[in-house]
């Protein structure tokens, strides 16, 4: 049996599409539109290497699982990939990283890269619920390890993500009263 699925991935309307019944998001990301950045780790959503974001209607974004979320759970629903976040030129080539990109990259954050795309998202939506809610300076480690704690990363120890998510924060106009 088959439902047909309709969303928008990174800015981009994925029509309607027939879908096996039960199919996992992570599994429709990479056989369905090639959007294989989504990492497939445990597949009992433990280490969120497979989180992508979900833009609320009301302006506030969610992280989900999508190994363990079936595909109908987007139905009608904005999500960004890791494949959505740098920008782009009309032949597909990054120009520009995000501030949380470019905050892993500089504290050598990650070795094998499997995790993340889920480091990324996760904190994508931390900095953006930053922007609308700023927190104190004194919280700030608190409210990383919230956010972060449930990623699981095999080769860094997590330090220097959660070292670039500090600094970003602390170093970013806006984040914190």
């Amino acid at each position: 049996m088959t439902v047909k699925i309709q969303m928008t991935v990174n800015d981009k309307s994925t029509g309607a599409v027939d879908v096996a019944e039960g199919t996992m998001m992570i599994e429709f990301l990479h056989e369905y539109l090639n959007l294989t950045g989504t990492k497939f780790g445990c597949g009992v959503g433990v280490c969120h290497a497979c989180t992508v974001i979900v833009e609320g209607k009301n302006g506030v974004s969610e992280v989900v699982r999508t190994c363990i979320n079936g595909v109908e759970r987007f139905e009608g629903k904005k999500i960004r990939t890791i494949e959505g976040h740098a920008e782009r030129n009309s032949a597909g080539e990054i120009t520009k990283l995000t501030p949380v990109q470019k905050t892993f990259l500089e504290h050598f954050s990650f070795q094998c890269g499997w995790c993340t795309s889920g480091f990324i998202n996760e904190t994508t939506a931390l900095i953006e619920r930053l922007e609308k809610k700023p927190i104190a300076k004194d919280q700030v480690e608190s409210v990383i390890e919230e956010a972060l704690n449930d990623h699981i990363c095999r080769c860094t120890g997590y330090v220097k993500y959660y070292e670039g998510v500090r600094d970003l924060i602390l170093n970013t106009k806006g984040l914190t009263v």
